[in-house]
């Protein structure tokens, strides 16, 4: 038996053929024209989210396009996007208001305080964000934000705790601080 590559799943057709192919290609197939007037790093989050779902939750290598497709649907409307599958073209609504901020510049300006400077700062940069009622609140640079606070040449344990420290305290200042809006929140 051949592995499939890590960002690849078989594809059933609806004519009964099955091929491997990545995420990603089928993503932009299925998107279509409508690819260009979206977020480059929204889709392919969200093509990764979908592969996870299928291969880690589902346990499943081999999906039909179809599943596939309404899956990556659901995928960007929690994201904030609204695309609908028609007959062969989504049909799309306006973009989301994307606000980003770059996790690399907060550590750099907290230096090295750790829990004295770099969490209320991030604390701050988050509530900015949110006074500009974005759609989209998107922090950018997690792992280069890591390693710079810890001073690593490589990822270590040390970095992923870090890191997934990072992300909770985001996730919580995130549910106290928004507003009754539907901003999503996305690290990266």
């Amino acid at each position: 038996m051949i592995l499939l590559r890590h960002d690849c799943l078989v594809f059933k057709t609806s004519d009964g053929e099955s091929f491997p192919c990545s995420t990603k290609e089928v993503t932009v197939e299925i998107l279509g024209d409508a690819i260009g007037l979206l977020d480059e790093e929204i889709i392919k989050q969200a093509s990764e989210g979908v592969l996870h779902y299928f291969k880690a939750e589902l346990g499943k290598t081999t999906v039909t396009i179809a599943e596939f497709s309404t899956a990556l649907e659901q995928a960007l409307k929690a994201l904030g996007l609204h695309v609908q599958n028609g007959a062969e073209t989504p049909s799309l609504s306006p973009a989301p208001r994307v606000v980003r901020s770059d996790l690399i510049n907060v550590a750099m300006d907290a230096g090295q305080g750790l829990e004295l400077f770099f969490f209320p700062q991030l604390r701050t940069v988050l509530e900015d964000v949110l006074k500009q009622s974005p759609d989209i609140a998107c922090f950018r640079g997690l792992r280069g934000c890591v390693k710079q606070l810890l001073h690593a040449k490589r990822w270590s344990p040390g970095c992923q705790q870090l890191n997934d420290q990072i992300v909770d305290f985001l996730r919580s200042c995130f549910d106290i601080q928004k507003s009754a809006s539907s901003c999503a929140l996305l690290v990266c």
